[in-house]
């Protein structure tokens, strides 16, 4: 009973893990790509300007970019008028 229980339990947070990043990282237009060391690296893609992501990397070893992923909101679709009819 504990076995199964232990197990769905870590099956629901891996499922609620693997979906998380890609969808946040979608949101946001720039990027700050943070450097660990000299191949180590990781993106906080959570920036609506670059001035906000240049501020975030002041003194820190970070680029600003923008961000790949980021689609951008969707085009407003403009109401149909309807056609007068000729009579």
């Amino acid at each position: 009973m504990r076995t199964t229980m232990l197990s769905g339990l870590l099956a629901a947070l891996a499922i609620t893990l693997v979906g998380t990043p890609a969808a946040q990282a979608r949101d946001y237009p720039v990027c700050l790509r943070v450097y660990l060391n000299y191949h180590d690296w990781y993106d906080e893609c959570s920036y609506d300007t670059m001035a906000q992501c240049r501020m975030s990397a002041s003194g820190r070893a970070a680029d600003c970019m923008t961000n790949p992923w980021y689609k951008g909101p969707e085009p407003r679709k403009k109401p149909r008028r309807p056609q007068r009819q000729r009579g």
